[in-house]
């Protein structure tokens, strides 16, 4: 089954900008909107399986730029410091 990663949907929100805007919007459908690949490939005119195609390929552009650049587990680190600083 293909399982939905909360921590993708956190990357989508930080990294999102940087994908095309054909993959971002059809990974903000399934992550942001909650929709199923058959609702997203019938609103966009594509297979489920193409669908799924393009989530896959954005994941992986997502985990690409975080094993890069891993500003998400920095912001995370930060905003963790900031609530114990706050308490």
């Amino acid at each position: 089954m293909f399982e939905k990663n909360l921590k993708l949907a956190y990357l989508l929100d930080f990294y999102g900008e940087v994908l095309d805007e054909h993959t971002k919007g059809v990974m903000k459908a399934y992550y942001d909107d909650d929709l199923s690949l058959a609702e997203i490939a019938e609103g966009v005119g594509i297979s489920r399986q193409g669908v799924r195609h393009i989530i896959k390929k954005g994941e992986e552009q997502l985990i690409f730029l975080e094993n890069a650049l891993g500003l998400a587990e920095r912001a995370s680190l930060l905003e963790e410091a900031a609530e114990i600083l706050n308490s």
